[in-house]
């Protein structure tokens, strides 16, 4: 035994968690590899083969195998379920658009993990998340963009305090890219090196989509209605609010000879109905936030570059706290969509995120 901390690898099956157990173990730490089973789905289509399925489990065993540290497989379906499929289903029932990837960090992978973590008898969690955590000179810990910016993934990890940064190694937030990590596998001898990345939603296996699967899971939702415009007029029928998005072009299912392209502007699900218009009108300043996780101290405003959605590059804003949390945009910013996340930085490092209203 190392005098290292023993750390609890969370190994999903793909190659960024195998990767993070095959460095630690280099640099001497005591490592327990974990894999959470959190969804039935088995299929061999690679777009499914993500942290959910049997298939990523063998893999996940395959490495710790290879690599010589004890693997475990713990059965979170049951808070899974509860957690992140509930509330992306209850989420497109209201209107809003979820982000269940952020709902499972927040709820399964840094909460119930962590507390294997304490009953495994471990010192730190692991994943395979592209982030940093930095101590300061004051002693609190802080959320970083990852050193390689076309791949961070500090978004979908703003919600972490203080205990879980305290506890939490993310060693692929110091790489230079996914090649990088790929070609460590390789030297490893891992067999998930060229693993393809999981695109999709997790649990969301049917071949139409989220949309799908939300039929499935609950059939009343897609009732029809109207698709309006912003002044009421009915331009068609619609099958479910549903089976829209803010700022969605496609599907709208009309159109207008002459006309130019509609857009959905709003979802009104206790009216049961789609509101669309013009391009322009899905741009705006200001963004409403709830459940404001705020990094910031005593301030109560600051100027930072902010993002409301993962793929966005962040723009400048300034940032309002207190009663009614906010975002306000230099520049207008398209298709702000409720339910989905806003996260501001200052430098490299994450200031506060939050739930858009």
């Amino acid at each position: 035994m190392s005098n290292k901390p023993t750390v609890l690898v969370a190994m999903s099956g793909g190659v960024d968690s195998s990767v993070v157990a095959g460095i630690l173990k280099r640099r001497g730490y005591d490592i327990i590899g974990v894999t959470m089973q959190i969804w039935q789905e088995s299929t061999k289509d690679p777009r499914h083969s993500g942290c959910c399925s049997l298939g990523a489990v063998e893999d996940a065993r395959r490495v710790a195998r290879i690599l010589g540290i004890p693997h475990y497989v713990i059965n979170y379906k049951e808070k899974f379920r509860e957690t992140v499929i509930d509330y992306f289903i209850n989420e497109y029932e209201a209107g809003r658009t979820p982000n269940p990837c952020v709902e499972c960090n927040r709820k399964v992978k840094f909460e119930a993990l962590l507390q294997t973590m304490h009953d495994l008898g471990c010192d730190k969690l692991a994943t395979g998340h592209y982030a940093r955590v930095r101590k300061t000179a004051d002693g609190h810990h802080r959320l970083l963009r990852a050193k390689e910016g076309g791949k961070d993934q500090s978004y979908v990890l703003y919600m972490l305090g203080q205990e879980q940064l305290s506890r939490v190694m993310f060693p692929l937030g110091e790489l230079g890219s996914k090649a990088e990590t790929r070609q460590m596998a390789v030297e490893m001898g891992l067999p998930v090196a060229h693993k393809p990345d999981s695109q999709e939603i997790c649990f969301v296996s049917e071949a139409g989509g989220y949309r799908e699967f939300l039929k499935k899971e609950r059939p009343e939702m897609f009732q029809e209605g109207e698709i309006v415009t912003s002044d009421g007029k009915k331009i068609t029928d619609h099958a479910g609010v549903a089976g829209y998005t803010v700022g969605q072009r496609k599907g709208i299912g009309v159109t207008l000879p002459g006309a130019r392209p509609l857009f959905v502007l709003k979802l009104e699900p206790k009216n049961n109905r789609v509101v669309v218009g013009h391009e322009e009108d899905l741009l705006a300043t200001e963004v409403r936030l709830e459940d404001l996780v705020w990094n910031l101290g005593d301030q109560e405003s600051a100027r930072v570059m902010a993002k409301i959605r993962y793929n966005m590059e962040p723009a400048p804003a300034t940032l309002f706290g207190g009663d009614e949390p906010r975002l306000v945009f230099d520049t207008p910013v398209r298709a702000v969509t409720p339910g989905q996340i806003a996260v501001a930085y200052r430098g490299q490092t994450v200031a506060a995120g939050g739930r858009i209203r």
